[in-house]
């Protein structure tokens, strides 16, 4: 009988990267994850033996617990969460599952400096078009939900990334930024370690987008113009980041679910 309590591999690994993805809470113990410093996406570590001071940070959303096997520090702290009033699942079979099915892991020391509320904070230059919505959505959906973002004047990146310690980007002569023919979107990719099929379709795309290369991809053309569009419509950049969101979560389930899919118009008429 399937558990009520747990899920699986199988069914997590359909909710990441997605807009509706669950919390992940990482509860490995430090010998564990000292020994594979890499982490699911978008999951946070916290410490299992204080699960009653930090229950309520979640309180209202939907929680995966993941261990090292799948036993008793996840399903206690999950249990405890459902105390709390909390949703909360543990993953089966842990983190040892996730690794032997190939799932997307995130190296952790790629990871900058979390602020005193636990984010990480980058800046960048303001009007975004395509790489600089791209690498806000990576980062959101696949390595820090609640990071934060900071859009200045070109001129003023460096100086906004000295004085707010935050993590500058997309632009040139910093370590997160293009490199030869690829665009930061790749570069990211590349650091965190999540490459998959899905993620290097979609980075083909934003890169033939970023770079002027529409013949690199059909989908190119519609996906620039698509982002110039999101552009003009938005006067605030944070404002055009969300609604950027949606493109990207649309192009990232194409890129992984639907790239077989056709569409016709029906005809009406009957087969002889």
């Amino acid at each position: 009988m399937p558990s009520t309590t747990a899920i699986t591999v199988a069914q997590l690994s359909r909710l990441v990267g997605l807009p509706d993805a669950p919390d992940l809470v990482d509860v490995r113990i430090d010998e564990d994850f000292d020994a594979d410093p890499r982490l699911l996406p978008a999951s946070c570590r916290r410490d299992f033996r204080t699960v009653s001071t930090w229950a309520a940070d979640f309180a209202g959303r939907r929680v995966v617990v993941i261990c090292q096997r799948g036993q008793k520090l996840s399903q206690g702290v999950a249990a405890w969460l459902r105390h709390e009033g909390i949703t909360a699942e543990s993953l089966e079979g842990g983190f040892e599952a996730w690794v032997a099915a190939k799932g997307f892991l995130v190296k952790a020391d790629a990871l900058p400096p979390r602020d005193d509320k636990g984010r990480t904070v980058w800046v960048t230059r303001a009007r975004p078009k395509v790489d600089r919505i791209a690498c806000p959505w990576l980062i959101r959906r696949f390595v820090d939900p609640s990071a934060v973002f900071l859009f200045v004047e070109p001129s003023e990146v460096l100086a906004a990334a000295d004085r707010f310690s935050a993590v500058p980007f997309d632009i040139d002569d910093v370590f997160w930024s293009h490199r030869g023919e690829r665009c930061t979107f790749d570069t990211m990719i590349e650091e965190f370690g999540l490459r998959s099929e899905a993620l290097d379709r979609l980075a083909l795309i934003v890169r033939a987008a970023d770079t002027a290369r529409l013949d690199l991809v059909p989908q190119a053309s519609g996906f620039l113009a698509a982002s110039l569009g999101l552009s003009r419509m938005f006067r605030d950049d944070l404002e055009q980041l969300e609604a950027g969101m949606l493109l990207y979560d649309a192009f990232f389930r194409w890129c992984r679910d639907a790239t077989d899919e056709t569409h016709n118009w029906p005809s009406g008429s009957k087969a002889p």
